[in-house]
């Protein structure tokens, strides 16, 4: 698959960024807030383009295993924030997923939402047998939404992802296929 068909929910609409994106990603992925958790940012206006540039650059892969879409808030069609579904081993069928959202819309189930879509995406339309994802361990809003969708954690990773000049631990979520169809 090369192009991604945009996906509605009754909150959300998912779809290709594009360079016109880059100053509603900028909002959030500026925000000290929101790169508190994660090991970029906040962000200078050229890493986001440079960010951008790099999902856009993903949608020209010959096989394409790196899906990074704009999250839009359906009511308005507000970029909201951006998700990820990377298929990191074609061979065993496993992918991990990524958000991030503007916290102006924290605490109001998108996150939940936009996880939920991500997963359907891996398992529906690419068949995936295994999906994982990672957090800081005192992200607890990250936490909620990985449990509320069905990921089990499976580990604490200790010191394994340089973080703002340092080493950060994250905890690991994961969800089977057959979890997923229960």
């Amino acid at each position: 698959m090369r192009r991604f068909d945009k996906i509605e929910t009754k909150k959300i609409i998912l779809r290709e960024l594009e360079e016109t994106d880059i100053q509603k990603v900028h909002e959030y992925a500026s925000d000290p807030d929101v790169s508190k958790y994660v090991p970029w940012g906040p962000n200078t206006l050229k890493q986001t383009q440079e960010f951008v540039k790099m999902c856009i650059d993903y949608q020209n892969q010959k096989d394409r295993v790196d899906f990074e879409l704009a999250v839009l808030e359906k009511k308005d069609g507000k970029l909201i924030g951006v998700c990820g579904l990377h298929i990191s081993d074609i061979g065993n069928k496993e992918g991990w997923i990524g958000y991030c959202i503007n916290k102006l819309y924290w605490g109001k189930g998108y996150g939940t939402d936009i996880a939920k879509t991500v997963l359907d995406i891996g398992f529906n339309q690419f068949k995936l047998h295994r999906i994982y994802a990672t957090c800081h361990p005192s992200n607890l809003g990250s936490k909620k939404i990985l449990q509320k969708i069905g990921m089990q954690k499976e580990g604490h990773l200790r010191k394994h992802l340089r973080f703002k000049g340092g080493w950060r631990d994250s905890l690991l979520y994961a969800i089977l296929e057959d979890d997923y169809y229960q």
